[in-house]
């Protein structure tokens, strides 16, 4: 039985599925609302504490001139994202459970394996990340800090049994406390702006200077987080919508726009960082300023404004929460469509945590709290390698007519996916060659 001839799995996150109404009958901007939300859990996934250090690095070491690739990488992003809300509408099923149906026993299980991995590499950035800020902030042991940042599950089963509406909330307004910290930064560093938009222009040097050209690789290859295509092609679903299709054709064309409009917020972010680095440390002799506690300490004397370095740590920690409540919620849909095992929901969040905690507590406990830029590093590698597995099934499920019917990609979007799949399989490639040979 073919894919298309299946019959349909169990929803993934049956407690929120189809429960958040679309008004019939309404101008643009009341349906807009009611579709916003799904863009915003994914964008997080795109400014996590596992960027910062490449932004960082990137900023103090050549200025604005890699711009232009925190730019291209942003557009790989919402292309890739709106496959994801084309297929979940046109389908009912999320990636994970059109795996599951077109792939045999072993090789689906096989991906469950390697997401789960990436899942886990992902969350362990993301603890870290809010332990340094919570370190950086109040002095509390990075250990300590990993623990109190895993409690954040019982805020997401709080939020969720009242209904999905209210995790979108809380994750919208981590996002603009990123936000407003980083345009407090900006005015604090008085970037020249007219230098900062020619950054934004691709330039020749970034392929012929091998350092400039390692972070951009690391910019690009790690821009994309595997667990964000299983998570929007499900959580698009929390929308309910007339199985019709003028209606489910409206929801794709809402959902890309809300998802479109949520990672420009990233984007804002992500360089956001970048000329922070480049204002602050690029042009004031501190290019060698690559890890999140070094800049943290630094910010302020160097901007002379003794609240730069807090909004710093604010905007990591709220960085860190943000990512690693959307990264739980995947776990659940991966495990869901690619086993059908149902697990209370506080259960499965509970052994996501404790897969990412137990690496980095005995990370921090065994070699020390200096070792945690390393292991933010090899959390990216781990999920470059599991990229292309999720990439590649996106662009050849939305690209198949048997499944998609009418819904398919157009000729032009199967082309410009395939070719923005492999530049980031090329570059990942590159990446981790690099990473363990050169």
């Amino acid at each position: 039985m073919s894919l298309s001839e299946s019959i349909p799995p169990p929803p993934s996150l049956p407690e929120v599925h189809r429960s958040i109404a679309i008004p019939q009958g309404k101008g643009f901007w009341r349906k807009l609302l009611a579709y916003s939300g799904p863009g915003y859990l994914v964008s997080v996934g795109y400014m996590d504490p596992g960027n910062w250090a490449t932004d960082l690095a990137g900023g103090a070491q050549f200025g604005y001139t890699l711009l232009s690739v925190v730019l291209l990488s942003n557009l790989m992003a919402i292309v890739l994202q709106s496959l994801c809300v084309r297929l979940g509408v046109a389908t009912g099923r999320d990636l994970a459970q059109c795996c599951r149906d077109y792939f045999s026993p072993r090789v689906s299980f096989g991906l469950w394996v390697l997401c789960e991995i990436a899942i886990a590499a992902c969350d362990l950035a993301e603890l870290v990340g809010s332990a340094i800020a919570l370190q950086l902030l109040f002095g509390i042991p990075l250990a300590v800090g990993v623990c109190i940042t895993a409690l954040d599950i019982l805020v997401v089963l709080f939020l969720q049994s009242k209904g999905f509406r209210y995790v979108e909330a809380l994750v919208i307004t981590l996002i603009l406390v990123i936000g407003g910290c980083f345009v407090a930064e900006l005015i604090f560093s008085s970037p020249d702006f007219q230098v900062v938009g020619a950054g934004f222009l691709p330039r020749a040097e970034i392929l012929q200077n091998p350092q400039m050209l390692y972070i951009a690789i690391g910019i690009l290859g790690a821009t994309v987080m595997p667990h964000n295509l299983y998570l929007h092609s499900a959580i698009i679903q929390t929308r309910r919508w007339q199985e019709t299709s003028a209606q489910k054709w409206e929801a794709i064309k809402f959902g890309t726009i809300d998802s479109t409009i949520a990672l420009s917020f990233a984007l804002f972010i992500n360089a956001g960082i970048l000329i922070l680095a480049a204002s602050a440390f690029h042009f004031s002799g501190h290019q060698d300023v690559g890890e999140i506690q070094d800049a943290y300490k630094l910010l302020s004397p160097v901007l002379g404004a003794p609240l730069a370095s807090m909004l710093f740590g604010i905007a990591l920690l709220a960085s860190g929460q943000s990512s690693t409540l959307t990264s739980t919620m995947a776990g659940q849909i991966v495990m869901e469509g690619f086993l059908q095992i149902r697990l209370k929901a506080w259960l499965r969040r509970l052994l996501t945590r404790l897969v990412a905690i137990v690496p980095a507590l005995l990370t921090i406990v065994f070699l020390g709290e200096g070792s945690t830029t390393n292991l933010l590093i090899i959390s990216q590698v781990v999920l470059s390698l599991q990229l292309s597995f999720a990439v590649v099934p996106l662009v050849m499920f939305t690209s198949d007519r048997r499944l998609m019917k009418e819904f398919v990609n157009p000729l032009w979007l199967t082309y410009l996916a395939r070719s923005i799949s492999v530049v980031i399989i090329a570059l990942n490639s590159w990446l981790l060659f690099k990473t363990f040979i050169g």
